[in-house]
């Protein structure tokens, strides 16, 4: 074949790659509330991997995205214990501590779940998830790139301001832990939240740059969406899916 041939075909191929990629997502909540189920881990914990585990479990729920998301925030506050976290923000120990502070959960502890942004302790008996039966409106949202923008319209909260939350999450990393309560095991981690950024609006409608998550070399990646009150971490509705 013919240099400038070659060099046709590539630059073909590119154009088609680059014109896929740029494809925009679209993802839609529903009317029905979505169940936001967050858990509150670390790999300094010993009584965090069973959590974990059931968390990692969801992949496979056919529930997944359509009626409930799960993420992950990884604190720090048991890094000084012997092994620091991985994952571990100091954003992370603060959405959890301000939970506490507005009474949606009873005190700051890992493994802890908040479901809805109420805690949630049905983890330790029968681990069901309860769909949730309100219907606090629709959220949309489409991804081109870096670039979201998100819609949210709802009957009942009107001419209120929102805040829309993203968190980017990461699958299949695997740690080998040396140190701390947890030293000698492997951990599993899905879900995990290694980008997150967050923007206010008063008219219901975000356009916002997703978090770089570069740094994180992952098998897969979702996005998670949320819409709260601008004072308060309790999610009103949610949408999510895979990225890639």
């Amino acid at each position: 074949m013919h240099k400038s041939h070659k060099i046709l075909i590539f630059f073909l191929a590119l154009i088609i790659y680059s014109t896929s990629y740029s494809e925009p997502l679209t993802l839609s909540s529903g009317k029905q509330q979505t169940t936001l189920i967050e858990l509150f881990t670390s790999e300094g914990c010993s009584s965090c991997p069973p959590a974990e585990r059931w968390l990692n479990s969801l992949k496979d729920d056919p529930r997944l995205w359509t009626q409930i998301i799960p993420l992950a925030f990884h604190v720090d506050y048991w890094d000084y214990i012997g092994w620091k976290d991985t994952f571990a923000t100091p954003a992370n120990t603060e959405r959890q501590r301000r939970y506490h502070q507005e009474r949606g959960i009873s005190t700051v502890y890992t493994p802890g779940f908040v479901n809805n942004g109420e805690e949630w302790r049905q983890w330790f008996g029968l681990k069901t998830l309860v769909a949730s039966s309100n219907t606090p409106g629709l959220l949309e949202a489409s991804i081109t790139n870096n670039q979201l923008e998100a819609t949210f319209i709802s009957d009942i909260i009107a001419n209120e301001p929102l805040k829309l939350n993203i968190a980017i999450l990461g699958f299949g990393f695997s740690t080998q832990i040396k140190a701390g309560e947890n030293a000698g095991r492997t951990s599993a981690h899905d879900f995990v939240v290694i980008g997150q950024t967050s923007q206010n609006s008063s008219n219901g409608q975000w356009n916002i740059t997703l978090p770089d998550t570069q740094q994180f070399q992952t098998k897969r990646k979702a996005i998670a969406i949320w819409v709260s009150p601008v004072d308060r971490q309790q999610p009103i509705q949610a949408v999510g899916g895979w990225l890639n």
